[in-house]
């Protein structure tokens, strides 16, 4: 009798964690947020192109966003800032309003974005070789610029793609850690280095990790790094679905799934963390929807979900928010490529 109430307890518990742990269950979340629509205003009548990743100024309040230049082709993709001398670097006031721009003609397909703690912004370049001209010295770079637009240091040779201490092939994005060492996420594509790069804060190679593949420690598609209150380095390894954690030196830690198909991540100062899924459909993540989860970072746990509203769910070329930042204030913010926007969200509930 003892054995057949043991039995029925641990089934009982078993099947209560396969429903904890499915994806339907998991997205039963709240959304405090409302969006607040037309929040960006370009200026010289610019048309809005595809927005890239997006990072918050140390001052909290700002927010700076790579905004891709040609918004005239609708299918064009991944290269298009290859023949336009338009700013794709632009750091947005509180009332959506651009008070700085530059890296004009520097880029043909700006990806990633972060601002370190001295205000700095690194640039990377994530095209393919196979949208880079013959002779064209741009691409699988990263470039540190100062608040205003100097260029303070190349890393990467431009324009070549490869591996070794010198070369990325399609860096994806770039953080910075509190000492200044510096982590690349090395591999834009499923067969590419799939590697996280480390550096000093003077632009010294240290070491790298990581390969393609399928194991821990290994990356398909390296979309998102970014660093927590702990110095965690979370990557985004998105063709993998999950999000791997290491530390500084590049040992594994764990891996999250919880958070869906990771494109951009980002750590807020009440150590939230706030991860924007593009992709999931039933062909890519089944079973999952797209939007921006957000969750405590030291745990895991999901606490909060804004589901991307329309959209076709069989559709495999992205949609909402594909990066993610939240400034001082609690204000969401979503780059998005395909809809071509940067999507302001407000708290209007606990």
């Amino acid at each position: 009798m003892l054995e057949n109430k043991y039995l029925t307890t641990r089934l009982l518990l078993s099947l209560s964690l396969l429903i904890w742990m499915s994806p339907a269950f998991s997205q039963a979340y709240s959304n405090p947020y409302a969006s607040i629509e037309s929040w960006a205003q370009l200026p010289d009548n610019r048309i809005q192109g595809a927005v890239g990743d997006l990072d918050v100024d140390p001052d909290g309040e700002h927010i700076w966003a790579v905004v891709r230049c040609d918004a005239t082709a609708p299918n064009r993709f991944g290269d298009e800032c290859v023949d336009s001398d338009l700013d794709s670097v632009l750091k947005f006031n509180s009332e959506g309003q651009v008070v700085e721009s530059f890296g004009g003609g520097m880029f043909i397909w700006p990806h990633g974005i972060d601002v370190d703690a001295d205000g700095n912004v690194w640039i990377t370049d994530a095209v393919s070789n196979a949208r880079i001209p013959s002779g064209d010295a741009r691409g699988h770079q990263v470039v540190k610029f100062s608040p205003i637009g100097e260029v303070l240091m190349v890393l990467g040779t431009p324009g070549e793609s490869g591996g070794g201490s010198d070369h990325f092939n399609a860096p994806a994005d770039v953080v910075v850690g509190n000492n200044g060492d510096v982590f690349i996420a090395d591999g834009h594509n499923n067969d590419g280095n799939g590697r996280v790069v480390k550096f000093d804060r003077n632009g010294n190679f240290v070491k790298a990790w990581g390969q393609p593949g399928y194991a821990p420690g290994e990356f398909r598609t390296l979309h998102t790094i970014a660093i927590d209150q702990r110095g965690r380095l979370f990557v985004g390894d998105r063709s993998n679905n999950r999000i791997q954690l290491f530390d500084q030196d590049g040992e594994f830690l764990a891996q999250w799934t919880q958070f869906g198909r990771p494109s951009g991540i980002f750590f807020d100062q009440h150590d939230n963390i706030y991860v924007a899924d593009s992709e999931s459909d039933d062909v890519q993540n089944p079973g999952w929807e797209m939007g921006i989860r957000i969750g405590d970072a030291r745990l895991g746990w999901v606490n909060h979900f804004i589901q991307l509203p329309t959209g076709d769910p069989r559709s495999t070329t992205g949609n909402g928010a594909e990066f993610v930042a939240a400034d001082a204030a609690g204000n969401l913010y979503g780059g998005e490529p395909a809809p071509r926007k940067l999507q302001k969200y407000v708290r209007v509930r606990p």
